[in-house]
Formats: structure tokens, sequence, C-alpha cells
């Protein structure tokens, strides 16, 4: 499976220690130079950057043409990194793409593509016994100040027959 990740699913899961869980879900992930460079470089001493740098797992792609890049955020008005992943997803016909930003989840989705964000990959971990906790683990992405829908976290907690937060 060829997955490709946006930053914000790398820090938020690098913020509560379960980083180590992408590889444990997918072996490798792809994400754009622009990605590393929102995390590792902008990032540097941040969430996300150790992890994302040190990770043999975590491939970095340039995307082809650059310029797709610039009629993208023309276009569609989304960040840099969302746009780059998208962009890398289709050249390297990803499976997968992993965003937590809704108008990046709903272009991709627009385009035909499969889409995970956070916490989909925490509630796949839980169901595959890679996570012990999950209302551990979204009370600590709150806690961390990662915006979440508290109300999807609680549907999400009740399908699995856990307590609200």
């Amino acid at each position: 499976m060829i997955v490709v990740s946006d930053s914000s699913p790398l820090i938020a899961l690098a913020k509560i220690d379960c980083f180590s869980l992408l590889q444990k879900l997918y072996g490798q992930i792809a994400i754009s130079s622009e990605v590393y460079a929102e995390v590792v470089v902008a990032g540097t001493g941040l969430a996300g950057a150790a992890d994302t740098s040190k990770s043999s797992w975590v491939e970095v792609k340039h995307i082809k043409n650059p310029a797709d890049l610039t009629h993208a955020k023309l276009r569609f008005g989304l960040g840099i990194g969302e746009l780059s992943t998208m962009i890398l997803a289709k050249e390297i016909r990803a499976d997968l793409i992993i965003f937590d930003d809704l108008g990046a989840r709903k272009l991709a989705q627009a385009e035909g593509f499969k889409v995970q964000g956070t916490i989909a990959i925490l509630e796949a971990c839980f169901r595959r016994l890679h996570l012990a906790d999950l209302r551990d683990a979204y009370i600590r992405l709150l806690r961390c100040g990662v915006y979440l829908n508290q109300a999807l976290l609680n549907t999400s907690l009740k399908s699995f027959g856990l307590a609200p937060i």
C-alpha cells in the first residue's frame, strides 16, 4: 500500500508519542519535500521534527513539476503542504492520503482518493492492539492543543463501547 501523509497527522501523533503507529499500520509512508520543510525545517525542536527526520520508513519525495503546486495554490487556496501531498499522491499513485484538514480531505475525496486522519489511524491501531487506550490518546491530543471535534471523538469512543470524554 502506498501512503502519503500531510504534516498535521505527523505532528499530532508525535505530540502524544504515537508517531511509530504509522509504521505499524503502513510500513512506510511518503511525504513531499514541502511537508518535510514544514515539519522538520520550520518545526525544528517541535513535535514531529525529530521523529520525521530520523525515521527510515518516512520517505521524502520531490514533486515532479513544481508549477503544478503554483497552479493548485491559485485554484484551491489550500496550504502548500496539503497541495503538495495531493500532487505527490497523484504522481506516485498512492492508495491512501493522510489528512486532518477538512478542506484537503474533501478535495482529495473528490479526486478519488481514500483519505484517513489521525482519528482513523488511532482507531485502527486500537483495533489491532497497537494502542492500549484509545480514550487516553484522544484526551492527550486535546490537552496538547490538537484541534479535534469532541463530538466526533465521542462517537468514535461510543463505537468501541468506551466512555465519552
